[in-house]
């Protein structure tokens, strides 16, 4: 037995659904909604460590650095979705936000849950990205323990480069390898030890608050308008004309007219029209503002 996992939160026995194989269908039901209607206090319990991860995240990203998940198993797997949803929410480059997991892309749809032990690979990924002193790494594991998590931050530690930890365990092994560490304790799982419950909930959450207001603070968005979203389909294109009439409240053919003189630029087209700029000089204003659409508008805008 080892006495590190077995004293682990995320390892108990909840007393609350021990006869769940007993119940009826709706009795299964509530007893998973009524643990998981405790993640989100967990959660909350945690802002204070989320809030440094966020400010060391925006402090990263807006210096040139890059932002890095490393997990396995289903942490893994959250990671990477995170970071891929970044590109064409905020427009951002793939690169900037990347998620990896142990065992690679194959990993994402069949588990191979031993390469959470592979400390190597977690070195060699790290060495692989290239991490310098100018990113930041961010590892989950709900039991703080995976070694593949643990030595790539280890790793990424010894280059200088931010270290922040998501987990759901306190006083776990990845809490001495973070700067920051982020652990929402939300007990013992419906059946005991399967993390991607109420642990992955949490981790989700956490992982929606850090990339969501990084992004803000970098400025992808205007008041709660994702305006530097890419209009790679109908639905996001659609999505661009509502949210440049709700910003500048022109009309249909207005949003589209100047969407397409932004050639699709969401975020171009909204300054266009509050400031009466071309295309290129609103595109030089928003670049001295750091993308900022709020701070150019207030600065640039032209009195009629």
């Amino acid at each position: 037995m080892d006495e590190y996992l077995s004293g682990l939160t995320t390892e108990e026995i909840n007393e609350q659904t021990l006869m769940i194989d007993e119940g009826t269908t709706e009795q299964m039901l509530r007893l998973m909604n009524e643990q998981d209607a405790r993640v989100p206090g967990a959660v909350a319990a945690e802002i204070p460590q989320i809030m440094k991860a966020v400010d060391i995240l925006h402090r990263v990203l807006k210096n040139g650095g890059r932002m890095f998940y490393v997990g396995a198993g289903s942490s893994g797997r959250l990671g990477v979705l995170d970071a891929s949803e970044c590109p064409p929410t905020f427009g951002i480059d793939p690169m900037l936000v990347q998620g990896h997991i142990a065992g690679g892309d194959g990993a994402l749809r069949t588990a191979v849950e031993g390469f959470e032990d592979n400390a190597e690979e977690g070195i060699a990924l790290i060495e692989r990205c290239g991490v310098t002193n100018k990113d930041a790494v961010v590892g989950i594991t709900a039991s703080g323990s995976a070694q593949f998590v643990i030595a790539a931050l280890n790793k990424a530690k010894e280059l200088g480069a931010a270290t922040i930890g998501v987990v759901n365990n306190k006083h776990s092994k990845l809490e001495s390898v973070c700067e920051v560490c982020i652990a929402p304790v939300v007990g013992p799982e419906v059946i005991m030890g399967s993390t991607r419950l109420k642990a992955g909930t949490a981790q989700k959450l956490v992982l929606n608050m850090l990339t969501t207001c990084t992004m803000v603070k970098l400025g992808k968005t205007y008041n709660n308008l994702m305006v530097d979203m890419k209009a790679s389909n109908i639905k996001l294109y659609d999505r661009s004309v509502r949210i440049i009439k709700i910003a500048t409240g022109v009309d249909d053919s207005q949003a589209i007219a100047y969407l397409e003189k932004a050639s699709m630029n969401c975020k171009l087209a909204i300054m266009m029209i509050k400031t009466g700029m071309d295309a290129a000089e609103a595109g030089q204003a928003l670049e001295q503002c750091d993308g900022s659409l709020k701070k150019a508008i207030s600065t640039f805008i032209k009195v009629v």
